[in-house]
Parts: structure tokens; C-alpha cells; sequence
């Protein structure tokens, strides 16, 4: 195939895509509104995309643009030292390695974290053979600290706080939990992915970071409020001891010796270079103005949505991310069909316990100018919710033991059910227990990345 044929039908393919511009998708991505960063982190990418940063030695650029990123990061964030990495996922496995191989002494390790801690700290722990421990929330979502620190016992090697959760975007009370894990002995990781390149550059931001007494490791994507490309997430440590246990090292082959400080061997200098750039060119003062902005839209919309018969903020959104919850006259799944139908996309979240299921929206620095068009489309998806009721469950669903489904009868299943809108997918899903959901989720996707 041609050159030009093969970019136009990868043109085609992306048609059906959210847009990953102009502030109507509110998850998943992360817009400046700058297309001058856009095309400076393209670029950069594509300057270093051949060069390998498994070997230091051979590229020593790499050495370079990794100490800048971590050092600008650690001067931000409390100190210490780091670890570039792929992202937020793959930096809370890290820590949880880090934290489990330093306490090599440990049989049955246990990893101690709020409900609402993400569920890269369970992968972690599936992936490295911890058992997790999770403790429960206060009403404005946010951890407490007595039943965390009573969970603690001598096989835990790690506790968890958000700076913030994702579900609500609360900001849990980091200096407690890290004294309360502190005064066991036992490492604190923050969790900040997604505020910690937010918070600092609000006006009187709770405390977070590795300046907190107690805090042992710290976790930071620059791929979201950073906005650089994907692919570009800093893990940080108090101390280089423990950012040594997160690393791999073998040369007991004979091959070439073997040193990894993240899950991946080879990999792309890409991601690297274009968030050295992206951070140098933007500026600590600029991103005080983006996230200033960001924050600025999320408390538009947050009081726009107080406003709207039918719908409730859920929690305390300290930061820059938003949970909406529905009435019994208004179900959230319907209106997120109806707000998508209008331009906009939400993140649907389903229930767990007394959590109802709600909609989730990440504010960025190009929200201002859509917040009021989204405001406007939402009560208008509300009023549409209203007068179309909630989404049916299909009755095929009704008893059914997915555990028994491979990906044909699977298919079968939803067939029969005839679930003809996304509204009555997430109503089938909110309708199992979590562990079904699990097995429903892992079929559709195994059918879905099949080829025909």
C-alpha cells in the first residue's frame, strides 16, 4: 500500500474516536489548549523514537533527559530521587516492589489501602503476590485514618494515600496516614498521579508530597497535567536505597548484563524527550496558569451541576476531577448516552456498596472555554433521562454463571439480551456483583481483540 493510502485509512479508523482535542471528551485525555505544546511534544517524540533507553551507556542523552525530568519533578514535589517511567500503573507497581523487596523479611506481605485507592495497587499485588488489605472512606470520600492504622500489622510493607482518589477527586489526609504508617514502621506511598501536577500550583494545597514526614515514595504523570504525550509518568523516592529494591538487575546468563529500572527492557526514548520539552518550554508558571484554569472549570462545573434538579456532587473535589451522582428519576447511564449524543463524553463509574453509580469528569486547562456548552448539554441530558426512565436490565441476564461462558457463548449471551444502547450495557454490569463484572469485562474484551 501506498503512503497516502495507508495514512488516509488510518484517518478513517480515528473518525470514530473521542476527540482528544478541544475540550468536549472530559476523561481520558488531557488538552492545554496550546497546539504549539502539542506539536513540540510530537516532535521531540519523533526526534528520540529510534533511540533505545535500555542501554544508558550507548545513548547518553537518555541520561540526560531523564535527570532533568526527575530532578524539575523532585524540586516540585518534597525531593528525592526518581524513576522515569510509562505511566501511573506501571509507577505504583514499582513502589510496590520497592517496598516489598526492602522488606524481604516479610512472609505474606500485606499492602494496606483506602477503598478507594486505584486499582493499579491491586494489579501490583496480583502481579507480585501481596495480599491487599482495604479500609474504609468517611462520607466526603475521603480515607480515615484509625481503621487504616489499625490494619496495619507486622506483614504489611506498604500503606496508600490519594493526593487525590480518582473516583471523587478527594485528597486523602497524607500527613495522618504517613504518621500513622511511620510510627509502625512501615512505608507511606502518595499516590498522586493525577494532582500531583495540579496541586502544587494551587493556591494552599493540602499537604502531599515527599516533605511530609513519613512519606517514603511519591507517583506523577506528566502525560496528564503535564500535558505531554502518553507514555511519560515519575516515580519518586524519599531515599536512593529504596528506588534501588524497585529496580532489576540479573547477570547470572551469558549475555549482556541486565539492569532495569522499570518493567520494560527496550523501550522508546520517545515519551522521555517529549516530556523534557513539553516541561521546559511550558514552565513552572505556566502550569500554575493551566492548572489555575483547570480548577477554575471544575468549580463552574461543580456549582453548574448543584444547580440541576436531579443530580448531586459526590464527595469533595479538592483537585481537578469531578463525581456526579443521579435521583431516582434519573439514572446517570441514560444521561451519559444523552450527553454523548450531544458532544460531550462522561466516565461512567459504577456502583460499590452505598457508592451509587455516578458519572466522573476530569477537568483540563482548555475546560473554561467548554464548561458553560457542557453545562447546558447536561441539563439537557438530565431532562431527556427524565422523561426516557431508566435503563432496562435484560432478564437474560438474570442468573446467569459467566463463570461458565467462554467468548462464544458469551457472545450468545448478548445476543439474547439485545442490549441496544451503552446505557443498558453499564445498567447489565451495574446489575453483578464485582467479580462478575470482572468475568463479563475480561470476556467482552477477549471477543473484542479477536481477529475475525
Amino acid at each position: 500500500m501506498s503512503v497516502e493510502a495507508i495514512l488516509a485509512e488510518l484517518a478513517a479508523l480515528r473518525a470514530a474516536d473521542l476527540p482528544v482535542t478541544g475540550g468536549t471528551t472530559w476523561a481520558y485525555v488531557y488538552d492545554s489548549g496550546s497546539e504549539p505544546v502539542r506539536e513540540l511534544g510530537a516532535r521531540a517524540y519523533a526526534e528520540m523514537l529510534d533511540v533505545n533507553a535500555l542501554d544508558p551507556t550507548a545513548f547518553p542523552s537518555v541520561v540526560a533527559l531523564e535527570n532533568s525530568v526527575v530532578g524539575t519533578v523532585a524540586s516540585v514535589l518534597g525531593g528525592g530521587v526518581g524513576t522515569f517511567t510509562s505511566g501511573g500503573t506501571e509507577s505504583c507497581l514499582l513502589a510496590v516492589k520497592a517496598a516489598r523487596d526492602a522488606r524481604s523479611d516479610v512472609d505474606g506481605a500485606e499492602l494496606v489501602l483506602p477503598v478507594t485507592a486505584h486499582p493499579a495497587f491491586h494489579k501490583a499485588a496480583h502481579y507480585l503476590g501481596l495480599t491487599v488489605v482495604t479500609t474504609p472512606v468517611d462520607a466526603d470520600f475521603r480515607a480515615l485514618v484509625d481503621p487504616l492504622a489499625d490494619a496495619i500489622t507486622d506483614r504489611t510493607v506498604l500503606v496508600v494515600a490519594s493526593a487525590p482518589s480518582y473516583p471523587t477527586g478527594t485528597v486523602d489526609p497524607v500527613p495522618a496516614i504517613a504518621a500513622a504508617a511511620a510510627e509502625r514502621g512501615v512505608r507511606c506511598h502518595v499516590d498522586a498521579c493525577i494532582g500531583g501536577w495540579v496541586l502544587p500550583f494551587l493556591p494552599d494545597p493540602p499537604p502531599f508530597d515527599l516533605s511530609v514526614p513519613g512519606v517514603s515514595s511519591l507517583s506523577v504523570d506528566l502525560h496528564k497535567y503535564g500535558y505531554t504525550p502518553k507514555g511519560a509518568s515519575v516515580l519518586l523516592f524519599a531515599e536512593p536505597e529504596l528506588r534501588r529494591h524497585a529496580w532489576y538487575a540479573y547477570a547470572g546468563w551469558p549475555g549482556y548484563p541486565v539492569i532495569n529500572p522499570t518493567v520494560q527492557s527496550a523501550k522508546s526514548a520517545g515519551p522521555l524527550a517529549a516530556a523534557w520539552a513539553v516541561l521546559r518550554h511550558v514552565g513552572l508558571d505556566g502550569y500554575r496558569s493551566l492548572a489555575l484554569a483547570a480548577r477554575d472549570a471544575l468549580l463552574r462545573l461543580a456549582a453548574g451541576v448543584s444547580a440541576v434538579d436531579g443530580l448531586r456532587v459526590l464527595g469533595v473535589p479538592d483537585s481537578t476531577l469531578l463525581a456526579v451522582a443521579g435521583s431516582p428519576g434519573v439514572d446517570v447511564f441514560v444521561v451519559a448516552d444523552e450527553l454523548r449524543a450531544r458532544g460531550f463524553y462522561a466516565q461512567v463509574q459504577l456502583s460499590l456498596a452505598d457508592v451509587p453509580a455516578n458519572l466522573h469528569f476530569s477537568a483540563h486547562a482548555i475546560s473554561p472555554s467548554t464548561v458553560d456548552a457542557l453545562l447546558t448539554a447536561l441539563r439537557a441530558a438530565v431532562d431527556a433521562a427524565r422523561a426516557a426512565g431508566p435503563a432496562p436490565v435484560s432478564p437474560a441476564l438474570a442468573g446467569v454463571d459467566l463463570s461458565t461462558l467462554d467468548e462464544a457463548g458469551f457472545g450468545r449471551l448478548l445476543a439474547e439480551a439485545g442490549l441496544a444502547s451503552m446505557a443498558a450495557v453499564n445498567a447489565a454490569l451495574d446489575s453483578l456483583p464485582p467479580p462478575a463484572r470482572e468475568r463479563a469485562l475480561l470476556l467482552f474484551l477477549s471477543t473484542l481483540l479477536t481477529p475475525s
